[in-house]
């Protein structure tokens, strides 16, 4: 990251500050004021964080038109129609249109995810314009609030509506949205139902549990008072702790009982035992989160990472693999990527272990990162099809469904899961084309700017260059992938003696130098991954972390995948490149799928389809994920 560039993103930053300075004299307008002396932050009990958004760039990827296209979309989502349900309910003028789908009468599922999302992005990209939206939108919804603070909302939206105000404070620097957050939570506290009832794996409706997900407000009511060391929002946070399903995972990993409940949401509640931990102190809740998440790998994960055959829990017994003969909705991809990110982020700060980000990583090339883009009037990808007869992405039959809340805020923390830092050092947890911006070890005269070009995982290689003020001595450790045996490095075209450890940190430790290069080769396994205990035959097709499917569309003849892995290298033949590898690391227009292969079985009979990455599918295409190894097709003429 060059000087210049540093200015220009200061001046876009300042600029944006600047408008939304202006607009708080509106929010002031309608009834908030500041509070008066706001402490500082309390120290968190994590060892090492991510880099807070604005110090991390995307370079072009596939992964940054995704988040730029996605940005573009809620950008141009008009104003007036988002509001439109809250003004008309609080008799105001509603010019504008419903949005319709899931926000029909009023947008309240979605909002506070949309503005956190806005306040992450703009963060990181310095976009000034969607700061501003995301400004307005909320000093606009205020004044539909009423004098008493109802905002008209109950458990799940006032949940994203914390999480959003709590972010356009921290991100946006929106010094409104903490007095608006105080004002609502006083209403919360004193009107919301506390019954809490547990979720009821037997119910149609309540195995989310009422009222609707209460089990997820404890992770941002304990975040604003991190924020604001304001008590009434610990207190609050404490009301909603879900012991009785959080002790399930207090001993073992193995728990008998933990299924049938909703997927997405109790995953997402393991978030709020990790601020729990992080509020409290009390350990056991960072062993319930350890456990949770064996469990989850254990039991419950699809090779892609994602989970929740209608979007249940299933009992580890074999229901995961069953559920591949009918279910279509297989996994619930988009909320379920959000939070698997947040707990494998949360359980990679609190330990610093590496092994964490295996998740993340999955979910992102095969979750939310092969998900179809928000398409017109707000079609949006929900569920993942992975049935054994094939599948296809399709889009929701409904409208801005909680997968349009949580789409955005996937894609604004692309930025905050590639790099990770403590005191001593840089960690890269992704090997995603990017920037990372450092103070370095000494303080701000030790400005470090990290810039990573690679094509992985099309290629299994990845370049770090330093870009040092002055020579810098600190650790920069790299994420060895659990799958990946043989990781190497070279520093400078020379190699370099690091334990490469499967699920560790590999460590450089030296002083770096203006320039230096890093150079990683991650070798990327082809295996099979079968997809429970009791069906070890019912596999998926895997490159490193990337799924990959077979073609659908044409008829071929019939095989069967091979009994081992070896086999599977030697049936699976790459497609030569039609263009030399510095081209195609050019340009958007340049960057096409390399990872595609033929199928050619020791009888050398042809095969038509081929294998290429889940991610590169887009809607409408058939596909064939997950494959019976011992069960050839049956012959249909």
């Amino acid at each position: 990251m060059t000087a210049e560039m540093d200015r220009r993103e200061f001046l876009a930053v300042t600029s944006a500050f600047a408008s939304a300075s202006a607009l708080r004299a509106t929010a002031r307008q309608a009834g908030f004021t500041a509070s008066p002396g706001a402490p500082q932050p309390m120290q968190t009990r994590a060892r090492l964080e991510p880099f807070d958004y604005q110090h991390v760039r995307l370079r072009p990827s596939r992964w940054k038109d995704q988040a730029d296209t996605a940005r573009a979309f809620y950008t141009a989502v008009p104003d007036d129609d988002i509001l439109h349900g809250f003004r008309k309910a609080a008799g105001l003028p509603a010019p504008g249109a419903p949005l319709g789908g899931w926000c029909g009468r009023n947008s309240n599922t979605v909002f506070g995810q949309w503005l956190s999302g806005m306040a992450r992005i703009s963060r990181a990209t310095g976009d000034s314009a969607l700061r501003d939206k995301a400004v307005r939108l909320v000093t606009e919804w205020s004044r539909t609030i009423k004098p008493d603070g109802n905002a008209a909302m109950g458990h799940y939206p006032f949940d994203k509506m914390v999480c959003g105000l709590l972010d356009l404070q921290l991100y946006a620097g929106f010094e409104g949205a903490i007095p608006m957050l105080e004002k609502i939570t006083d209403f919360a506290s004193r009107t919301f139902d506390r019954s809490n009832h547990l979720a009821d794996p037997s119910h149609d409706t309540a195995y989310y549990g009422v009222p609707q997900e209460w089990y997820t407000l404890s992770e941002n009511l304990f975040r604003a008072y991190r924020a604001t060391n304001n008590p009434k929002f610990k207190t609050f946070a404490e009301v909603w702790l879900y012991h009785e399903w959080w002790n399930k995972f207090a001993r073992t990993a193995a728990p008998a009982d933990a299924h049938g409940v909703h997927a997405y949401s109790h995953v997402n509640t393991f978030s709020s035992a990790a601020m729990a931990y992080d509020v409290l102190g009390d350990a056991s809740y960072l062993d319930i989160l350890r456990n949770g998440y064996d469990y989850l790998q254990a039991t419950q994960l699809y090779a892609t990472g994602t989970y929740g055959p209608n979007e249940r829990f299933m009992a580890p017994d074999g229901s995961l693999g069953r559920a591949l003969d009918t279910r279509s909705d297989t996994a619930e991809v988009v909320c379920g990527s959000w939070a698997g990110f947040k707990m494998s982020r949360y359980l990679m700060r609190f330990t610093g272990e590496a092994r964490y980000g295996d998740w993340i990583e999955r979910l992102f090339y095969n979750g939310v990162g092969a998900a179809l883009p928000l398409d017109g009037r707000g079609r949006n990808y929900y569920y993942g099809d992975y049935r054994v007869g094939g599948g296809m992405k399709v889009y929701n039959w409904d409208t801005f469904t909680c997968c349009s809340g949580t789409y955005i805020q996937n894609l604004a923390d692309y930025h905050n899961l590639v790099y990770f830092h403590d005191a001593n050092g840089i960690y890269v947890n992704l090997y995603v084309p990017s920037d990372v911006t450092w103070t370095g070890p000494n303080g701000p005269g030790d400005h470090v700017t990290i810039e990573q070009d690679t094509l992985y995982p099309e290629v299994d290689t990845t370049t770090l260059t330093v870009r040092a003020a002055k020579p810098s001595r600190f650790a920069l450790r790299l994420r060895v992938p659990s799958w990946t045996r043989g990781m190497a490095v070279k520093v400078n075209g020379a190699a370099v003696d690091v334990a490469a450890t499967p699920g560790t940190w590999a460590v450089v430790d030296r002083t770096w130098n203006a320039g230096d290069r890093i150079e990683v080769t991650i070798p990327l396994t082809l295996r099979m991954e079968a997809v429970d205990r009791q069906h070890p035959d019912r596999v998926a097709v895997v490159r490193g972390p990337v799924v990959l499917i077979l073609e659908g569309a044409y008829h071929a003849g019939r095989f069967r995948l091979p009994d081992n892995d070896a086999d599977l290298a030697t049936w699976l033949v790459p497609e030569k490149w039609s263009r030399p590898l510095a081209i195609l690391s050019e340009g958007s227009e340049s960057r096409e799928t390399l990872s595609v292969f033929r199928v050619v079985p020791p009888d050398k009979g042809a095969v038509r389809l081929k294998f290429r990455p889940f991610y590169d599918t887009g809607e409408g295409y058939p596909y064939f994920m997950y494959f019976d190894r011992k069960t050839l097709p049956y012959r249909l003429w």
